[in-house]
């Protein structure tokens, strides 16, 4: 999600990303344990890439503990976000003071302000607890649920409502894509806007129960939250170009030369650009 952030940063301020917040690993999951706060680390890494300026400032939003001590594996950023958090009302206030001290503008929103797990209920009937459980299932899980249930953030809403393009994705399918999802709200608003709903695909299959789903069985899921016929189109790498997808496939290369899992920015920014154009009836077909 931060590269794609990164590649449409020029927006500015009409930018908006809603981000993820159960992840349980790490700094984020010792920090979780310890504060009983929001997963900090996805919003912190989708702010380190939209930094255009590098500075003191910056440096320090990156750096991470090293040697012995409790400190070790410490994300300063994460720890950033939470000492603002405690002295604010709300998370999405921490969030903005770190935006302002890193000069961004794209707005950065969590998908609830009120800490949550990510669940699973296997085949079998079992229930998982945390994205680390679920990240490490032998197969994909029948279905996802948050305990305990949280609402969305109104910003959250309000942007969806007002957008001009929703994208999903990339990222892991189960433990970043859907998480959002979740939230009846946000499913919600998505329904009720007419922006068009373009679901960005992995470059190279995820390790994990995620791997084993193919394309089409990816957008099941997604249509079994948001509605069949709501993803309009999915942008895919060209070994997808067989996928029985329910909606248009639009297969392209743009991994980085040397990184091929990563995005490259700018040939995502310009697939976008004129997909956008298209799906709003400017242009004729890409890809």
């Amino acid at each position: 999600m931060g590269r794609v952030l990164s590649a449409l940063s020029f927006l500015g301020s009409r930018l908006s990303g809603i981000v993820t917040t159960t992840d349980n690993g790490g700094s984020t999951g010792r920090l979780r344990q310890s504060q009983s706060c929001i997963a900090w680390g996805d919003l912190r890494n989708c702010l380190n890439q939209l930094v255009t300026e590098p500075s003191t400032g910056s440096r320090l939003f990156e750096y991470r503990f090293s040697g012995p001590g409790e400190l070790t594996g410490h994300n300063l950023g994460n720890l950033m976000l939470l000492a603002l958090d405690q002295l604010s009302v709300r998370p999405l206030d921490a969030i903005g003071l770190i935006r302002d001290m890193l000069h961004i503008e794209p707005q950065l929103l969590p998908m609830s302000e009120y800490p949550t797990d990510l669940c699973a209920r296997t085949p079998c009937g079992n229930h998982i607890i945390g994205e680390l459980s679920v990240d490490q299932l032998d197969t994909p899980p029948t279905n996802l649920f948050l305990h305990p249930p949280v609402p969305a953030i109104a910003e959250a809403i309000d942007a969806l409502q007002q957008a001009d393009l929703i994208l999903l994705g990339p990222g892991s399918f189960f433990t970043s894509v859907l998480p959002p999802l979740l939230l009846p709200e946000l499913c919600d608003a998505i329904g009720r806007s007419h922006a068009p709903l373009v679901f960005i695909a992995n470059l190279v299959p995820e390790p994990g129960p995620a791997g084993q789903l193919d394309l089409a069985e990816q957008c099941r899921w997604l249509e079994a939250q948001l509605g069949k016929g709501r993803v309009d189109a999915v942008l895919a790498p060209s070994a997808a170009s067989d996928a029985k997808v329910p909606c248009r496939l639009i297969n392209c290369e743009l991994g980085e030369p040397t990184l091929p899992h990563r995005h490259d920015r700018e040939r995502l920014c310009l697939v976008l650009e004129q997909l956008l154009l298209e799906l709003q009836g400017s242009l004729p077909q890409v890809g």
